[in-house]
This record gives structure tokens, C-alpha cells and sequence, in this order.
């Protein structure tokens, strides 16, 4: 082999390494060993119901992230996902059980709530020029107050809403399609949701013009400006497809816990953030998957489960997470030196 050979077989195999590809190999791997390792020395770990419970939290907290990994690319952050989501559900909740609509249409009402949300965020971030981070955290003050306020305002008093006379609202995610016809593999239709969205999601990033330009605004946002394209109405529309995603959470939740619960939503956007970043989206955008978020969510639900199994408290959980996730958002910045 010829000294120009060699140099380009290293260069092409540091490019590998350097890879998006390598960065989901990685995430996947260490799903993997978190996986074998709570396994080993926990042996409720890896029972039918835990495993269940693993992809029950997962369905929610992946499809927050979704969501997060289009406003991300962008180079944006939303820290209102888990207050929408909130929001959602009890706006769901309400339209079902308090103004009788059917089931379908209580639906929908919770998600052009995320929706509205998301696009309200979009309008202030990129018209009024606020930046994201401010945005959206007063978004998450909005709808955590809103939240609070509905059941108060509808009850006189802040409490859960409860789907007592809609019981097919449950069996959306907590029945089983799988199971009907596979009886030995009850998978709740909410995992279903999950993958479903997730088609959706890597189709309109990967096929759909509006994927095309968040990318290109991550990257560049200046560059596309001076390209012709409208920066301001794409960024809104992904803030609002963000939102959209956390409607669907909040109807996700809601008929996972046969309820609505106003304070349920903080720190979500925690959850779905690291899902993000452990998945290997940059946060300094113009790359990402929707690959790499789905492993994230299944990193970050497993960690939390197993380690509640091995009875480690709450805050150290927290630490653990938030020890993950410096490392993911440190190994992309050496990926990025590297290139």
C-alpha cells in the first residue's frame, strides 16, 4: 500500500468515527450494556411487566422528543414541551368530559392546544426576535399557570380530571392491538403511537422540504436567509410541529393515567432534551436523527428504571442523567473539533 493510500484508508476511517452513524453506534451500545447490566444484577429487571413499564414511559417521553429534535436541528431549544404537554391533557380532558365531545374531537383539541403552543413560541422567537431560551421558558410559565387555572376556573379548586365516563379513551394506549392478535405479546398500543409518530417524524425530516430547510437553517441561518428562503415562517413551522408533538404526549399521558394532572409536566422537557442529546443531535444544530432520539428516550427510560429498582433515590438519578448528558454534549464537541 502507497503512502497516498494510506493516508486516504485513515482519513476515511477517522470519518467514520466521526460520523452521525458512529454517534447512534455508540448510543446503541450503551443502550445495550445499561440494558445487561440492570439484568445482571437486578433480577426484576427483566420481567414482562418492567419491560412493559419501560415502554409505557418511553412512549411519552420519545414523543416529547420528537418534537424537541426538529427545534434543536434549528439550533433552538423549547423548554415549555412538558408545560404543553400538561396543558394538552387537560384540554383534552375538559373537551371530553366536560363539554361531552367524542372522543376523536377531544383528541384533536388537545393537540391543536400543542400545536397553538408551539406556534405562539415560533411567532416570538422568530418576529419578535426573542431568543428560544427566554421564549420558551415563559411559554412554560403560561402553560403551567393555564393548567392550573382550567380545573380551578371549571371546579373551583385545582384537581385531576378523571375520564370516568369516557373508558374507551384508556384503551388508546393501554390496550393492546399486538396482543389481540398476538396474545404473548400484550405490547400497550401506546408504543405503537410512539413508532408510528416516529415514521412520520424521520419522513418529514428526511423527505419533506420542511426537514430540508431545518437543517439548512441549523446550519446556516444566514446562508439560507441570503438563499431566498423564508427563515422566519419555516422556524415558526417547526416550533409548531414541536408543539404539535407535545399535544400528542399530553392525549398520550392523559389516557395512560385515565386522567388529566395539573402538575405533571415539570421536567419533561429535561427528559426529552438529554433524550435528544444522548441521541446525538447537535446542540448547535444542523444535524440530527430521529434514530438517534429514539435510543436516546430508550437510554434515558431504562436508566431511570433500573435504577429505581436498585433503589438509588430520586436526586441521585437526576445526577446520573445529568452526568449522561454533559458526556453526550462533550463527545459531540470533540466530534465537531475533529471534523
Amino acid at each position: 500500500m502507497t503512502t497516498s493510500e494510506a493516508t486516504t484508508t485513515a482519513a476515511a476511517k477517522r470519518s467514520i468515527f466521526r460520523s452521525e452513524a458512529a454517534q447512534k453506534l455508540l448510543a446503541f451500545a450503551a443502550l445495550i450494556v445499561i440494558f445487561a447490566f440492570f439484568s445482571i444484577v437486578s433480577p426484576y429487571f427483566l420481567t414482562r411487566d418492567n419491560v412493559m413499564g419501560i415502554l409505557l414511559a418511553t412512549a411519552v417521553n420519545g414523543v416529547l422528543a420528537l418534537g424537541v429534535t426538529f427545534i434543536i436541528i434549528t439550533a433552538g431549544i423549547d423548554l415549555s414541551v412538558g408545560t404543553v404537554m400538561t396543558l394538552s391533557a387537560m384540554t383534552t380532558a375538559v373537551a371530553i368530559t366536560v363539554w361531552g365531545l367524542p372522543i376523536p374531537l377531544g383528541i384533536l383539541v388537545g393537540l391543536f392546544t400543542g400545536m397553538l403552543a408551539g406556534f405562539v413560541n415560533g411567532i416570538i422567537i422568530a418576529r419578535m426576535k426573542i431568543p428560544p431560551f427566554v421564549a420558551t421558558l415563559g411559554m412554560m410559565m403560561i402553560a403551567r399557570g393555564l393548567a392550573l387555572v382550567i380545573p380551578a376556573a371549571i371546579f373551583g379548586s385545582v384537581r385531576p380530571i378523571y375520564f370516568s365516563d369516557a373508558p374507551a379513551f384508556t384503551l388508546i394506549t393501554m390496550g393492546s392491538i399486538v396482543g389481540s392478535l398476538f396474545p404473548g405479546f400484550p405490547i400497550p398500543n401506546a408504543v405503537l403511537i410512539l413508532f408510528v409518530a416516529a415514521l412520520i417524524a424521520a419522513f418529514i425530516l428526511s423527505k419533506t422540504v420542511l426537514g430540508r430547510y431545518t437543517v439548512a437553517i441549523g446550519s446556516n441561518e444566514e446562508a439560507t436567509r441570503l438563499s431566498g428562503v423564508n427563515v422566519a415562517n419555516w422556524k415558526t413551522a417547526v416550533y409548531a410541529l414541536g408543539g404539535l408533538f407535545s399535544g400528542l404526549a399530553g392525549v398520550i399521558i392523559a389516557s395512560r393515567l385515565n386522567s388529566a394532572q395539573p402538575g405533571l409536566g415539570a421536567g419533561y422537557e429535561l427528559d426529552a432534551i438529554a433524550a435528544v442529546v444522548i441521541g446525538g443531535t447537535s446542540l448547535s444544530g444542523g444535524e440530527g436523527t430521529i434514530l438517534g432520539t429514539l435510543i436516546g428516550a430508550f437510554i434515558i427510560s431504562t436508566l431511570t428504571n433500573g435504577l429505581r429498582i436498585l433503589g438509588v433515590p430520586q436526586e441521585w438519578q437526576m445526577v446520573i442523567t445529568g452526568v449522561i448528558v454533559i458526556l453526550a454534549v462533550y463527545l459531540d464537541i470533540v466530534r465537531r473539533r475533529a471534523r
